[in-house]
C-alpha cells in the first residue's frame, strides 16, 4: 500500500519521532548527542519553529515542533542528513542510520500539547535511562531538565510551555513538576501515538463509549484529535492537493511558471533561469524555486536538475521565494 503524504502547515503542531534501522543505536555516546543538539540549535531558530519538548534515547528520539515559515520535512531532512553523515564518518560505516521515514503525527493543541510535552519528557524514564524523576530532572538529553533548571536554551520554547501552568515562572515550574509526576503513575500512552481512530477517541475507552452512543467518528493515523479537527486538516490537505493537480490539469508546468516570474518581474524567461548573482536574477529564481515546489508539487531536487544547481541551493531558494511573495504581494494564478 503507498505511504499516505504527510500534512503539514504554517502554525502545525507535530509529534515526531526518529528511530535507528533495525532498532540500532543512533546515538552511541554524549559526543553524538552534542552534535545533534548543536544541529537543533542552528536549524530551530533559522527555520523559525517552536520546540516545547524534546528527549534523545539510545536508539530513538521525539520531538514536539510546531511549524514555522519552513515545513517541517524540511527542517527534518536537513537535521537528519546532516547528522547521518556525520555519524558515518565518525563510526566509519555506511548506509542507512534511520529507520525508513520518520514518523510526524500532526496534533490538536489545545487538548494534547501539554500531554504531549509530559509524555515525551518521561521517555527517558519509560526507556529506563534514568531511575527516578529527580534523576530526570538532572537528564541533560530531554527538554524536562531544562524546564526545571535556570539554565537557558534558546532554541527550546520554555516560556509557552510555563505559561500552559501559570503566569509566574517559580509556580510555573512546581506545577509543571507536579503534573510530569503525575504522567509517571499513569504509564504509556497508546493513545498518544496509537492508530487514527484510537487517537481521535482518547483510548479504547473512548471509542468503545462513542461505539455504544452509536456516535461515528473520523480518524487518521496521521492526525491526533478529534473528529471535527481531523476532518478539517484532511480536507485542508486535500484542497492544497487538489489545487496541484488542477494547474497540472490547466497545462501550468515549470516552464509556465518560468514565463509567470519573467511576466511578473519584468524580465525574459532567460533571465529568470540563468546561472548568476545578480540580485534580479536571484530574486526571479528563489520565486520559481517556491511556486515550483509549493504550488506543482515538484521537489527540491527535480527543480535543482532543470536549473542545473545543487539539491540545497534549490531547497534555500525556494524559502526564499516564500518571502519574496509575501514581501511583493505576488500571486502564481490572479
Amino acid at each position: 500500500m503507498p505511504r499516505k503524504a504527510r500534512i503539514d502547515a504554517p502554525g502545525a503542531l507535530h509529534h515526531v519521532i526518529i528511530r535507528g534501522i533495525e532498532g540500532r543505536k543512533i546515538f552511541r555516546s554524549d559526543d553524538d548527542r552534542m552534535n545533534f543538539v548543536d544541529r537543533l540549535s542552528e536549524l530551530i531558530p533559522k527555520t523559525k519553529t517552536d520546540c516545547f519538548a524534546w528527549s534523545l534515547l539510545d536508539n530513538h528520539a521525539h520531538f514536539l515542533f510546531r511549524t514555522g515559515s519552513v515545513p517541517v520535512a524540511v527542517l527534518m531532512s536537513r537535521l537528519l542528513t546532516g547528522y547521518a553523515g556525520w555519524f558515518n564518518r565518525r563510526y566509519r560505516r555506511h548506509g542507512q542510520l534511520f529507520q525508513n521515514r520518520y514518523k510526524s503525527i500532526l496534533c490538536q493543541e489545545d487538548p494534547y500539547l501539554k500531554e504531549l510535552v509530559r509524555y515525551i519528557h518521561l521517555n527517558p524514564l519509560r526507556a529506563r535511562l534514568v531511575k527516578t524523576l529527580e534523576e530526570l530532572d538532572a537528564y541533560p538529553w530531554c527538554g524536562h531538565g531544562v524546564l526545571m533548571s535556570e539554565s537557558t536554551c534558546a532554541w527550546q520554547n520554555v516560556e509557552y510551555v510555563y505559561g500552559l501552568f501559570s503566569d509566574y515562572k517559580a509556580e510555573a515550574r512546581e506545577r509543571y513538576r507536579r503534573f510530569v509526576e503525575q504522567g509517571v503513575i499513569e504509564g504509556r500512552r497508546p493513545d498518544l501515538v496509537g492508530g487514527g481512530l484510537l487517537r481521535s477517541s482518547g483510548g479504547w475507552t473512548g471509542l468503545e463509549g462513542l461505539r455504544k452512543a452509536g456516535i461515528r467518528v473520523k480518524g487518521d493515523e496521521r492526525i491526533l484529535g478529534d473528529s471535527d479537527f481531523v476532518e478539517n486538516v484532511l480536507k485542508r490537505a486535500m484542497e492544497a492537493l487538489e489545487e496541484k493537480y488542477e494547474l497540472k490539469a490547466r497545462g501550468y508546468d515549470f516552464n509556465w511558471v518560468v514565463s509567470r516570474v519573467a511576466e511578473l518581474l519584468g524580465m525574459s524567461t532567460d533571465q529568470v533561469t540563468a546561472i548568476g548573482k545578480s540580485p534580479g536574477t536571484v530574486k526571479a529564481r528563489a520565486l520559481l524555486c517556491y511556486w515550483a515546489h509549493r504550488k506543482l508539487g515538484m521537489t527540491a531536487t527535480e527543480i535543482a536538475a532543470r536549473l542545473g544547481i545543487g539539491q540545497p541551493a534549490a531547497s534555500r531558494l525556494s524559502r526564499r521565494g516564500e518571502e519574496i511573495e509575501k514581501e511583493l504581494g505576488l500571486h502564481l494564478i490572479e
